[in-house]
């Protein structure tokens, strides 16, 4: 699966060099300056950053208000605990902020999610993998049609696989990034992520109207 990284390439007698990613640097400069007290620069982080958190807590809690509840509810902590944050990425470190939001919405409430969605609440166009988009009509029509299935077949899977399968295929993460998120072990990441795409291939595969779409899911799962 194509990940949304850039990694330094070795040169011969010279130290690698990674790349400046504008979008990291943007956010540091803006972090750098909410750490001493800039609620303007964290209010541009909060721009920046709010869809996909929402995204993930629509997806975790699977009820537009709770959802909104919780994306609020993270950014206060992540306004609070801010000084707290050390470097690295800023998005993982909210999306951890995130999943112990949501988990302790879920726990409070005492249920499952809903088995209800509407996929317009949080994504108008979503696409189920870290891939580059692509440019060909037919092939973005088909991972919207596949996005359609996944959506709701994650509706099924457990709190925890769920969170797994969000972050590995839809974020981009790789095992030892969703770890952190999630606060697992590496190897129960693997475990999770395993156990969550069969149940998903398994939802596919037992209905024939949605052949096509397994074995594309499946395509996208082993890239």
């Amino acid at each position: 699966m194509v990940r949304n990284r850039q990694q330094a390439t070795s040169v011969v007698d010279t130290d690698p060099v990674a790349p400046i990613d504008p979008e990291s640097a943007q956010d540091e400069r803006l972090i750098t300056a909410a750490q001493n007290g800039d609620l303007p620069s964290f209010n541009a982080l909060v721009t920046r950053h709010e869809r996909p958190v929402y995204g993930l807590c629509m997806r975790m809690l699977r009820v537009t208000s709770d959802a909104e509840d919780a994306t609020q509810e993270t950014f206060i902590k992540a306004w609070t605990s801010l000084g707290a944050f050390r470097g690295g990425l800023f998005r993982p470190w909210l999306f951890r902020i995130a999943t112990n939001v949501c988990y302790d919405a879920l726990r409070a409430k005492g249920r499952r999610p809903a088995e209800s969605l509407d996929l317009e609440m949080f994504e108008r166009e979503p696409v189920w993998s870290s891939q580059a988009a692509v440019d060909d009509p037919e092939e973005t029509a088909g991972r919207r049609e596949l996005t359609k299935f996944l959506e709701r077949a994650l509706g099924a899977l457990p709190e925890d696989q769920r969170l797994i399968v969000l972050l590995v295929d839809l974020y981009g993460y790789d095992y030892e990034e969703a770890a952190a998120i999630s606060g697992s072990a590496v190897g129960t990441v693997k475990s999770r992520l395993s156990r969550g795409r069969s149940k998903l291939r398994d939802l596919l595969r037992s209905d024939p109207s949605t052949t096509e779409h397994f074995e594309r899911y499946l395509r996208l799962s082993n890239e």
